[in-house]
């Protein structure tokens, strides 16, 4: 079908780092009147024009000068590709929908929930930056299935669709978009309460205490894992202990005395006790088993000024085996962390180096920004070969 298309508008738009939909929630429009503007359908009313070119960070004039640059292309794959998605994204949503299509019944929350578990995987692997594009065509093939599914399948593919959009708020905080992050967030919530899926909005509210201890943000962090704590939200017994740790992790940033952080750290140990990694649900809290419960402790420690003690759990936890190359990436820059601040600059560039190889081949922003603050930290020895060729390394990649 023929299709004119506002080319420098969508430019524009991927430019300033917004999706159709981020757009529009900026704007306070739908998300298709995005689309048709970009499709040169219509065009933004008059007072939504200089609201528009401030969002793209152009002058009013330039606005007006990408909305009279209008393309005639031919794409018969129109009616199934979203325009907001990257040419890379576009080939993943076609295909997953390909795929998807052929079921349309119980089966298509299977096809999908594989195609997710497989970006888990991947995420683990190679991280964010491969990763990322897949998601995105499988969300938008779930949210155009969903008007399709029979409606005893509905709740189930929006429950699958909570996990991706999850999923997809991870790998933009692990790509430190923390708008994007919080984006996704919000449509995992929805799609959560959509489907009644109690357990996946304590998951999504469990995420967001981690997203904002990545913003440094104490008093968030501890609100909203008590909400999971202690909401409605039918959680198993290894995701109750998970968050019990992030409310250890809360009250250490807010100050609380190292004996109420370690009994918080104890009912987490009597919850997880006796669980193995196939008790665990295949997508939420792999990492909470026994035998990993150093790994959410040493944070705690290190937020109630304790390094050294962080150090030996953080050693504990790498020790295992059992993390994904990304994750031990950013543990490794955490134990960095941890040594520079016990005061061991050697030490804490050695492992600083492994941790920025890592780094760089799963492109994770989260561990380099890990790695930027142990070089913060280890300034006062800055002339140390070690350290020196740490940030030499960091600063390269």
């Amino acid at each position: 079908m023929m299709r004119r298309k506002r080319v420098l508008l969508v430019r524009a738009r991927k430019a300033a780092g917004f999706t159709q939909e981020e757009a529009a929630y900026r704007l306070g429009v739908d998300r298709s009147t995005i689309a048709r503007w970009e499709s040169g359908e219509t065009e933004p009313l008059s007072w939504l024009r200089p609201k528009l070119a401030k969002l793209l960070g152009i002058t009013l004039a330039r606005l007006e000068e990408l909305l009279l640059a209008v393309d005639t292309e031919t794409d018969p794959s129109d009616a199934e590709v979203d325009d907001g998605l990257d040419p890379d994204e576009q080939r993943h949503l076609a295909a997953a929908l390909a795929g998807a299509r052929r079921y349309l019944d119980h089966s298509v929350v299977t096809y999908f929930r594989r195609q997710l578990d497989t970006c888990e995987d991947d995420d683990g692997a190679y991280g964010p930056t491969k990763t990322l594009p897949v998601v995105l065509g499988v969300l938008g093939a779930i949210e155009q299935s969903a008007r399709e599914v029979r409606l005893d399948v509905l709740p189930q593919l929006l429950s699958v669709g909570a996990w991706g959009a999850e999923l997809a708020g991870w790998l933009y905080r692990d790509l430190h978009n923390p708008e994007r992050a919080s984006w996704w967030y919000r449509r995992a919530t929805e799609w959560a309460q959509e489907s009644g899926d109690l357990t996946m909005q304590g998951y999504i509210l469990m995420k967001k205490s981690y997203a904002a201890y990545d913003e440094g943000d104490a008093l968030r962090m501890l609100t909203v894992a008590q909400a999971a704590q202690y909401g409605p939200y039918q959680l198993p017994r290894h995701l109750r202990a998970e968050i019990t740790q992030l409310e250890a992790r809360g009250l250490a940033m807010t100050g609380e005395p190292l004996s109420v952080i370690e009994q918080k750290l104890d009912d987490a140990r009597l919850l997880v006790a006796g669980t193995t990694p196939d008790d665990l649900d295949s997508h939420l809290g792999i990492y909470c088993t026994e035998d990993m419960l150093p790994l959410r402790n040493a944070p705690c420690y290190l937020e109630a000024g304790k390094p050294r003690h962080a150090v030996t759990l953080y050693q504990q936890a790498l020790s295992t085996g059992k993390l994904s190359h990304r994750s031990r990436g950013y543990f490794l820059a955490r134990l960095t962390f941890s040594w520079a601040l016990a005061g061991e600059p050697d030490a804490a560039a050695t492992v600083g180096l492994e941790a920025v190889e890592i780094a760089t081949a799963t492109g994770s922003q989260r561990t380099k920004r890990e790695l930027m603050r142990s070089l913060e930290t280890l300034k006062p020895w800055h002339n140390r070969p070690g350290p020196r060729a740490l940030r030499e390394a960091v600063i390269a990649h």
